[in-house]
C-alpha cells in the first residue's frame, strides 16, 4: 500500500542532519531516508508507542521535541528527532543515541 504525503509539512525541521551510522547505510544503498523524513514532517510518527504518539501531537502545539521511529528491517531502525525549537532534525540509529 502506498501512502500519500502532504505537500506542506506540519512543522519546520530546521537543519537536517544524518549521523555516521545513517550516512553509512545511505552510502551502501541500504535505504533512502527521505521517505521517512517526509513521513516525520507529515506527522506520521511511525512505530512509536501510543504515549509517544500523543506526546508528539501535543508537541506540535506546544513546541516540544518530536520523535519518530521507523522499523526499516528486522536489523535496522531509524529514529528521527526534531528539537523543541525546531532548529535541528537528526536522523540516527538507536545505538547512536
Amino acid at each position: 500500500m502506498e501512502t500519500a504525503c502532504s505537500t506542506t509539512p506540519r512543522f519546520t525541521p530546521g537543519m537536517i542532519i544524518a549521523t555516521q551510522g545513517v550516512q553509512a547505510l545511505i552510502e551502501r544503498n541500504t535505504f533512502n531516508p527521505i521517505h521517512y523524513l517526509q513521513r516525520h514532517l507529515d506527522g506520521d510518527w511511525g512505530d512509536v508507542d501510543p504515549e509517544d504518539w500523543e506526546a508528539n501531537q501535543s508537541a506540535l502545539e506546544h513546541g516540544d521535541r518530536l520523535l519518530s521511529v521507523y522499523r526499516i528491517t528486522d536489523e535496522v531502525t531509524l529514529w528521527i528527532i526534531t528539537e523543541w525549537d525546531r532548529s535541528v532534525t537528526t536522523m540516527l540509529l538507536p545505538s547512536e543515541y
